[in-house]
């Protein structure tokens, strides 16, 4: 990023004001270790102190404001503990009181009565008077001009400990006015001049002075644009580099022919006709798997959209080809449920499916490892277990990710290795990704979407019921019950907590129990802490429709498919996030019946409670649910992206800079068009710092 770096990496306790303590501090809490990692740690806002204020113009609480004027009296109230200073402060509107707790002596010498002062805080009204707890005091004739202009206050993110260390959001503003001087003429620039000419952005020297002191707004808000760019720029430049070098390094197998397996399936087995983004996504991934490159690509589609269809007819080109297949699921309930559907839709074809997990007996692995070396197995389906090292295939040729985000980076990199020629990989989420987020975090790989639902689906009717409707909703369970129907109801704990008032599991059922009695309504509970067999008898006995109610844990969130199922009542739904509660919903709906999602809550809601449940009721598409997630949570939170370090931006926000995201990916993209090298005279900044980037930040999404 920056010429003459050695000056930059001096350890943070060399500048002037730091020394050993503070530097433990400021590496401990902020992981700061350079003069660069304190000159790249920008303050989170700026207070405006352009401007004076009159006491007479204060309307509000909440905001600083500065004021000029004179202290008029001063005097100490109370004993010990609740001593403090309180002075009268005034200006030709009005009058102020000033309140010190702390380092009173100090203040007291400092104030001298009818003298003028500019006073810096946050006004808040007690017993209808407004005042000012430790505000800053700034004397006009004697304080001293900085070397750099301080008009607009920077504020920085600080924490409880370092505060009592001394090293509170001021500190830092002064050690980054220590620090910017000495590093302002090593600064070098990291864009081509055509691209920063072109888009009038500020140079980086410019920017990174006046982000953390502005000369004025103007200045600010172009010092933001500048560095926002450079992060989803280069960003986006080192995904789109990644892709273009595992493309050339990594051969993928041709599949060249689309034989007798996919055809006699697709005329005469196909249990419901595929749609046209079903059809679409078959397509690309056909093209990809003919191309000699080895695939990367995302399957997004929303729940009950027909993903499992599709991987299955791609695993039916991988076997026209000579090459065996694997589906991996994060829980065994997932990868048994995938393992039932797949060998039942081939149930007439000359093909072998077998199934493997943690719980698979030691005789049956023995058995699936001979026959997967010899070539007989053609596709194997189960959980991590797939990814240990005596599971060797003759010739993989294809491997399915399911849910991927609940699998670590190297477990899933492990199934690269299983074959000399990487497999081709297709990753599927049932977690609509906002088109901002997927394009950062999964830049590296190709999207494809199922955007669009099987015929004769019914959307399914989402109701918010507050404790007080609970004898309208049981009432409403009997009916769909006495229709044959049946019941999920999910709790967010197993036993209950004392720190969290939550219906529990356990009193639930009992509860439930109560309110529908044996014989009439048979109840089944499932939760993480069963045993395997014994959650699978359960959950048996609810697909044979034995049981009418199955009260569980989030274990059913993803996959479980009961078409007969037509209610989901979720308990404290306010607890629950919005990508869940739509996973959780997507449990129902799968037959052709008209079906309900129940959102059970408290009666005191916060704010985002309140908004993620509205959106629920008012919406059943996955990528609106998805973009409002990315607004309320912001990005770290979702899809498990806090492992990736790609969303550690300092500055850039994915939800109100997306027209930037999209922006600075068709630019890089064009760049690379270009000057796939990054080898033009012009671009050896921006190869210079992408170099640094890749150093720096080990590539963790091989299979994304």
């Amino acid at each position: 990023m920056i010429t003459q770096v050695n000056l930059l990496e001096t350890p943070i306790e060399f500048l002037k004001g730091v020394g050993p303590k503070r530097a433990d501090i400021l590496r401990k809490e902020f992981e700061i270790f350079t003069f660069e990692d304190l000159l790249l740690y920008y303050p989170y806002r700026h207070i405006d102190k352009s401007k004076i204020y009159h006491i007479a113009d204060i309307q509000s609480e909440g905001a600083y404001i500065q004021l000029k004027g004179k202290i008029v009296s001063c005097e100490l109230v109370g004993q010990q503990r609740g001593k403090r200073l309180v002075a009268q402060f005034m200006d030709e509107t009005g009058t102020i009181e000033l309140v010190w707790f702390n380092g009173i002596k100090w203040v007291q010498d400092m104030l001298k009565e009818n003298r003028e002062f500019i006073v810096f805080g946050k006004p808040t009204l007690f017993n209808h008077h407004w005042n000012i707890t430790h505000p800053e005091l700034i004397d006009p004739k004697t304080q001293p001009q900085s070397l750099v202009p301080t008009n607009f206050q920077p504020l920085y993110n600080t924490s409880d400990k370092a505060k009592r260390a001394g090293v509170d959001s001021k500190a830092i503003s002064k050690m980054v006015m220590s620090l910017l001087p000495q590093v302002k003429d090593v600064i070098g620039e990291r864009l081509s001049e055509d691209i920063r000419s072109h888009l009038k952005l500020m140079p980086l020297k410019e920017a990174l002075c006046n982000i953390h002191y502005p000369a004025d707004m103007q200045a600010l808000s172009q010092a933001q644009l500048r560095l926002k760019f450079d992060e989803l720029f280069f960003t986006q430049l080192k995904l789109l580099k990644l892709k273009l070098l595992n493309s050339q390094k990594y051969k993928g197998h041709v599949f060249s022919v689309v034989g007798d397996y996919f055809n006699v399936f697709y005329k005469n087995y196909l249990p419901f006709p595929l749609t046209n983004a079903q059809k679409r996504v078959i397509k690309e991934i056909r093209a990809d798997m003919g191309s000699g490159r080895q695939m990367n690509r995302l399957l997004q589609g929303d729940v009950g959209s027909g993903k499992t269809i599709t991987a299955l007819m791609l695993m039916l080109i991988a076997k026209d080809n000579g090459f065996q297949s694997c589906l991996m699921a994060p829980t065994e309930i997932l990868a048994t449920q995938h393992f039932e559907t797949i060998k039942r839709y081939l149930s007439s074809m000359n093909m072998r499916v077998e199934f493997l997990s943690g719980s698979t007996k030691a005789a049956k692995r023995r058995e699936l490892h001979e026959a997967l070396r010899s070539g007989e197995i053609d596709i194997l389906i189960g959980t991590h277990a797939l990814i240990e090292d005596e599971v060797q295939f003759k010739n993989l040729g294809f491997v399915v990710i399911d849910e991927q985000h609940r699998f670590g980076v190297e477990q899933r990199a492990k199934l690269w290795k299983k074959n000399t020629i990487p497999p081709h990989v297709l990753v599927m989420t049932a977690t609509p990704i906002p088109r901002t987020l997927a394009m950062t975090l999964y830049g590296d790989l190709d999207l494809s979407v199922i955007d669009e639902l099987p015929q004769g689906r019914k959307p399914i009717i989402t109701a918010h019921y507050f404790e007080k409707d609970r004898l309208r909703l049981n009432g409403f369970l009997k009916k769909e019950i006495a229709k044959g129907r049946q019941i999920f109801v999910v709790y967010p704990l197993i036993q209950e907590s004392e720190k969290m008032d939550l219906q529990d599991l356990m009193a639930g059922y009992e509860a439930m129990s109560q309110s529908f009695p044996l014989p009439q309504y048979a109840l089944g509970i499932v939760h993480g802490k069963m045993k395997p067999e014994e959650k699978d008898f359960e959950m048996q006995r609810f697909i044979k429709n034995q049981t009418q109610i199955l009260l569980s844990t989030t274990v059913i969130e993803v996959g479980i498919d009961v078409p007969n199922a037509t209610v989901m009542v979720v308990e404290n739904a306010e607890r629950f996030g919005l990508s869940q509660l739509h996973q959780l919903r997507g449990r129902v709906g799968r037959g052709g019946e008209q079906s309900y999602c129940i959102l059970m809550s408290g009666d005191k809601l916060t704010n985002e409670s309140k908004q993620r449940l509205d959106a629920m009721v008012s919406t059943n598409d996955g990528f609106e649910i998805a973009n409002i997630d990315l607004k309320l949570r912001g990005p770290g939170d979702l899809q498990g992206t806090q492992q990736s370090g790609i969303l550690d931006f300092k500055i850039a926000d994915l939800v109100k800079d997306e027209k930037l995201v999209v922006y600075t990916r068709n630019l890089a993209m064009s760049l690379l068009d270009n000057d796939p090298e990054l080898s033009k005279p012009q671009n050896a900044p921006i190869a210079r710092y992408l170099a640094e980037l890749m150093r720096k930040n080990v590539y963790w999404g091989m299979i994304s």
